[in-house]
């Protein structure tokens, strides 16, 4: 049932300057926003929080212009309004800053900040009065850089200051702020944060969305729920446990365990396999996922539970050769190795399944036969073709060992069902023998059938020796084919314990507290 517990308005800001009532929209056999209502106060940080498919993005998207409602009210400043595009919502004071710094490198910090609004003389752009009026914005946030300089010669952090001095030159009463810490360093949050302080002092309404829950609870006065394209409720911040916004984000109630803790400082004395396939060892990426230790045994299989964007995909993408880490060693085998590609990844049988099948996985105008040989043709050499007939019966036997259906090797792969898609993209990683294989989402949007299909190969790939990661946002899927768990919040390991009374309370405990230790069982070899 749908909690509408709503606080009353901020006494001095009574009334929002954005209230969206009972707000739907619809697509093609999804019904993305279902009678949602959300409401933003000046001079207020208001984050947006929810899984993947709550509704978020759509929920933005509705407010700036970019999606049109199929029903409710959007009121903006006392007024309603109906905005058809993104320009419509931005003269009207809402400005965008998205996770990907949407400016244009090639050009200096004042033309980007003024494009668009350039001041002229004579028909001509007046780059003299351009530079200073890009450098009053910038002043006016504290920031000392060079209007003239080139956009490009700037880290990502500042890129991303200077796309909020940007957005504020418009006068902006509403602030968007897209996962805009997701690239940057304890230091450049804390500059962001002092950033959106200031503007928030000056009155603006800023809508802060980020996976994070340590800045999201360090930075939000209010907080609003989405569940399934559903309002949960609005709550303020300090009324409202981490805990108790996991359990709203995630459907779930939870119940802590005052033994969690303990359990993981004791499970280090815990032993487990010897044979060990892969140790890292402080492997991290910068902006990514903070260093991490982790050790994989042969016919292990280690699940990663924790919140999307809580730096899980990040540490399969390292360990699979898709990312290349900047900090840290991985060993595989007891030899000492860089994994600069995922090729070498291959070399060394590690192969990496993408929690997006789409754009990373399936190439969907082949066949089921060139999909299924694409990944072991490439390991062998695009100058050594696998002979039609090999490929024809390495199609058939993984046709038949996954139950692909429909049973053609000559099917083009877009017209598949998801799972069946999901089983060629899972035979085309088992066709190169890996020793270890990262599944990433491998059970996302398919059917119950399929799902059980692939959770039975995974237990039987392990029995068989093989080494699995895998990734799933349903913890009880996590724990039904886990040896041990490893835990991921705000980019960090935050627990690795084996799988022993484990419960979903308390993996989403851990998740949404963190088990405070830095040690772990997964790193006891």
């Amino acid at each position: 049932m749908t909690e509408l517990t709503r606080p009353p308005a901020p006494e001095a800001h009574p009334a929002p300057i954005v209230e969206m009532t009972d707000i739907s929209i619809s697509f093609p056999g999804v019904k993305a926003l279902d009678g949602v209502s959300f409401r933003m106060f000046p001079g207020e940080v208001h984050s947006l929080m929810g899984e993947n498919g709550a509704g978020k993005s759509t929920l933005i998207k509705a407010l700036t212009g970019v999606y049109q409602i199929d029903s409710g009210t959007i009121v903006l400043g006392g007024e309603q309004v109906s905005f058809h595009t993104t320009a419509q919502a931005q003269d009207a004071g809402i400005s965008t800053v998205y996770q990907e710094v949407n400016l244009l490198p090639n050009l200096s910090v004042a033309e980007n900040i003024m494009l668009g609004r350039e001041p002229r003389r004579f028909g001509a752009i007046d780059t003299r009065r351009m530079r200073a009026q890009a450098r009053e914005v910038l002043e006016g946030l504290g920031l000392d850089i060079d209007p003239g300089s080139l956009l490009a010669s700037h880290s990502l952090a500042l890129q991303q200051l200077i796309a909020i001095a940007r957005a504020i030159n418009i006068d902006a009463r509403v602030l968007i702020l897209d996962e805009p810490t997701s690239s940057l360093d304890a230091d450049e949050v804390a500059e962001l944060f002092r950033i959106i302080r200031s503007l928030k002092d000056d009155g603006v309404a800023i809508l802060f969305v980020s996976h994070f829950l340590d800045q999201v609870y360090e930075i939000a006065d209010r907080l609003t729920v989405f569940r399934n394209g559903r309002l949960v409720g609005e709550y303020l911040t300090p009324d409202l446990l981490r805990i108790d916004l996991v359990q709203k984000m995630i459907g779930k109630e939870i119940s802590t365990l005052e033994d969690l803790e303990q359990r993981v400082r004791e499970a280090d004395a815990e032993g487990g396999d010897p044979t060990v396939f892969v140790r890292a060892r402080g492997l991290g990426r910068k902006g990514a996922v903070n260093p991490v230790d982790l050790t994989i045994h042969e016919g292990e299989v280690v699940g990663f539970a924790g919140l999307l964007g809580s730096g899980r995909t990040e540490v399969a993408r390292l360990l699979g050769g898709i990312d290349r880490a900047d900090s840290g060693e991985l060993t595989i085998r007891g030899a000492q190795e860089k994994l600069r590609t995922p090729r070498q990844a291959l070399s060394e049988r590690i192969a990496y399944s993408s929690e997006n099948r789409r754009s990373e996985g399936i190439v969907d105008e082949l066949t089921v036969r060139d999909n299924i040989v694409l990944a072991l043709q490439a390991d062998r050499g695009w100058f050594r073709p696998i002979p039609k007939k090999r490929q024809d019966e390495l199609a058939d036997s993984y046709i038949q060992a996954l139950n692909i259906r429909p049973a053609n090797k000559d099917a083009i792969v877009r017209n598949l069902s998801g799972g069946n898609q999901q089983k060629v993209l899972l035979a085309r990683w088992l066709a190169v023998a890996p020793r270890l294989l990262i599944l990433d989402e491998p059970t996302r949007g398919i059917d119950i059938g399929a799902k059980a299909e692939i959770q039975k190969l995974v237990v039987s790939l392990a029995e068989n020796g093989m080494s699995v990661v895998y990734i799933s946002a349903e913890l009880e899927e996590v724990l039904r084919l886990s040896h041990r768990i490893v835990v991921m919040r705000d980019r960090e390991k935050v627990a690795d314990l084996p799988n022993e009374d484990i419960t979903v309370d308390s993996l989403l405990a851990l998740i949404a507290e963190g088990s405070g230790d830095e040690e772990s069982t997964g790193d006891a070899a």
